[in-house]
């Protein structure tokens, strides 16, 4: 497979941007060699810029749910774009999304859109110490919530990636109030409970972990976190950036059948473009300002073109939602050729799966970073020259989109059997 062209940007990109890249996982540290640099994308395929290929499971991270390009999608930014960019002021649009989104998710009754999700999970935690008047926080190891600094604490994604727990430039007095505990395990979360209870403002959880490789909660799991943080006057806060229109049109919180006090969307909710939200029971979201005296802002929080590119995705998901069954059929389908592989275990919710290159059971942070990372940087490269792309990590997930064929997830299948 050439790739000339991506070496050559990477060693330009490099003097440039630290590491040559704006995201870490991209730099490919984790599975070696150089990134491709991507031209296009249309429907379940991107292209690199030396005209390479590729199946597409990346899927920008999830966002692309009916794939790249989707016809609607890009037709009505294109209208968007007609009339301007960004304005700093209000606009319909931020009302028509956030009316959509309230539909699927009878659980946020007020919302507030924000840009990414590491600036909607901030923003959530901030709201959270406010409305309860408390200051610490519960979180996951493994579980990534974005690069603010109280939460990059025992994190997962590109941190396991890169052999980095936490990171540098974060005070120890950020980090002070952020109490560690083990996914799906509930003794930990109720010792905390015991010790803490009445100082924790919240309880943060990605209802099904995607960020140290896909991580189903077990039975039980989620319903017990909602009855704790009730009992303890804590509120649950569910991470859905990743799950959020992914598992279902009511996220997580339909597919489990669970309703926390407030929940964060990204990906998906900007069709592919930077926007994100969060939100939750009215009470707790008229803490914000200007109501409110929780502070928070953003210039370029519910852009006109985001906003479209939004409300025109989730309507189509609205009124598909056969989507969702011909995505998990689909996934069940490669879940099955990974489950083939010797010394493999596949985990797989919907259309999320991981295959973790360890023969244990992997539930939570400990058991995920068993994996033989050095034979999934194998794996990967054998994917990418059978024209597959995957995630550069052993810790992400692989995303299915309604684009996929059934000729892509037999090429998939084909590839991952010639391993």
């Amino acid at each position: 497979m050439n790739t000339q062209k991506s070496d050559e940007l990477f060693l330009k990109a490099k003097n440039l941007m630290p590491g040559g890249v704006n995201s870490p996982v991209r730099a490919f540290n984790a599975v070696g060699g150089t990134p491709l640099f991507i031209s296009r994308a249309k429907g379940s395929k991107i292209y690199d810029v030396d005209g390479n290929e590729f199946i597409d499971y990346v899927c920008s991270w999830g966002p692309m749910i009916l794939g790249h390009a989707h016809e609607k999608v890009i037709e009505a930014v294109q209208k968007a774009c007609a009339y301007g960019l960004s304005y700093g002021a209000p606009t319909k649009k931020e009302s028509e999304l956030a009316e959509l989104i309230k539909e699927c998710m009878p659980c946020v009754e007020m919302l507030r859109m924000v840009s990414s999700g590491t600036e909607a999970v901030m923003s959530a935690v901030r709201a959270s110490r406010g409305y309860t008047g408390r200051d610490m926080i519960i979180k996951f190891s493994g579980c990534y919530h974005g690069h603010s600094d109280g939460l990059l604490v025992k994190a997962g994604s590109g941190l396991i990636s890169n052999s980095s727990p936490d990171s540098a430039g974060v005070p120890k007095s950020y980090a002070q109030n952020t109490l560690i505990t083990q996914y799906n395990n509930k003794k930990s979360v109720e010792e905390l409970f015991e010790k803490y209870g009445e100082n924790i403002a919240c309880l943060i959880v990605e209802p099904v972990a995607a960020n140290m490789g896909v991580v189903p909660p077990k039975d039980g799991f989620l319903s017990f976190l909602r009855e704790i943080t009730r009992k303890n006057g804590a509120l649950l806060i569910f991470d859905e950036v990743i799950t959020g229109f992914r598992l279902s049109i009511g996220g997580a919180c339909q597919y489990y059948g669970i309703e926390p006090d407030m929940v964060t969307l990204g990906k998906i909710v900007g069709g592919g473009m930077p926007a994100a939200c969060y939100g939750g029971k009215k009470e707790i979201m008229e803490v914000i300002s200007p109501v409110g005296k929780v502070y928070q802002a953003g210039t370029l929080s519910g852009n006109p073109i985001a906003t479209t590119a939004g409300i025109e995705t989730i309507k189509i998901l609205m009124n598909n939602t056969e989507i969702y069954k011909s995505l998990d059929e689909k996934a069940a389908k490669i879940e099955a050729a990974l489950s083939s592989l010797k010394n493999v275990t596949v985990n797989r919710v919907g259309s999320l799966l991981s295959a973790f290159f360890t023969n244990e059971p992997v539930f939570d942070y400990n058991s995920a970073s068993k994996s033989n990372t050095a034979e999934y940087s194998k794996f990967f490269f054998h994917m990418l020259g059978s024209g597959v792309y995957m995630a550069p990590s052993q810790f992400e997930a692989m995303f299915v989109s309604n684009a996929h064929s059934e000729e892509d997830i037999e090429k998939t299948i084909n590839a991952i059997k010639s391993f």
